[in-house]
């Protein structure tokens, strides 16, 4: 089993930055890629960007250049740098894991909010 805790999120203004964290424990090891998704009201969850377990990137294409995912293996953390926020960025954004054997897990949520 793999836990994820998201923290981070909050509300801020256009043009504004976050950076959100993921915490992971359990089977660290089983992991072989993370991302970050989100999801309106109504709405399919959407990757968001991703880093596998050699590093490599995907990002939404939405979220290039404003958006960066980066990983902590010293303390099992992922992060995402979101700079540039736009309104359309509010939602509800989710840590995910892929793991071996086909499992996958997910954070609680943390919410997002860009408003003026």
């Amino acid at each position: 089993q793999v836990q994820l805790v998201e923290s981070g999120g909050g509300s801020v203004q256009p043009g504004g930055s976050l950076r959100l964290s993921c915490a992971a424990s359990g089977r660290i090891s089983s992991i072989l890629v993370m991302g970050w998704y989100r999801q309106a009201p109504g709405k399919q969850r959407e990757m968001v960007a991703s880093i596998t377990r050699s590093g490599n990137t995907y990002y939404e294409d939405s979220v290039k250049g404003r958006f960066t995912i980066s990983r902590d293996n010293a303390k099992n953390t992922m992060y995402l740098q979101m700079n540039s926020l736009k309104p359309e960025d509010s939602d509800v954004y989710y840590c995910g894991a892929g793991a071996t054997a086909g499992n996958n897990y997910w954070g609680q949520g943390t919410r997002v909010t860009v408003s003026s």
